[in-house]
């Protein structure tokens, strides 16, 4: 059985609110859980040290037992110093697209065939 400790949503409309929970993989988002291990507000100002509320001992021993944290609660994990979330770094994602860089150099050439003409 795969474990995850991952986030369920509660809460009303608009006003979200999550448990931190450990679940089996292929259980729904909101539905069976094995044990709540925590919570999480994200209305709460992000200084707030009711934001992210973790039962630590409870998630060392899921951790110990081999379940996986999800990408958000691997966040709350390390900082809380109980993981290590390693770092991602993709260098291209911030790079224009082709039609940009088409566009980026028309406006250049245009720019520079201005400033000819203004001699």
């Amino acid at each position: 059985m795969s474990l995850k400790i991952r986030l369920t949503r509660g809460g009303a409309k608009k006003r979200p609110y999550y448990r931190i929970v450990v679940a089996d993989a292929r259980a729904p988002r909101d539905g069976r859980f094995i044990e709540k291990v925590g919570a999480y507000d994200p209305m709460k100002p992000k200084d707030d040290p009711a934001r992210v509320i973790l039962e630590t001992e409870k998630v060392q021993a899921w951790l110990a037992k081999g379940a996986q944290p999800t990408d958000r609660v691997l966040r709350f994990l390390d900082a809380a110093g109980l993981a290590k979330r390693p770092t991602r770094s993709n260098p291209q994602k911030a790079e224009p697209g082709t039609k940009a860089k088409e566009r980026a150099a028309a406006r250049a050439e245009k720019a520079g065939a201005a400033a000819d003409s203004a001699e």
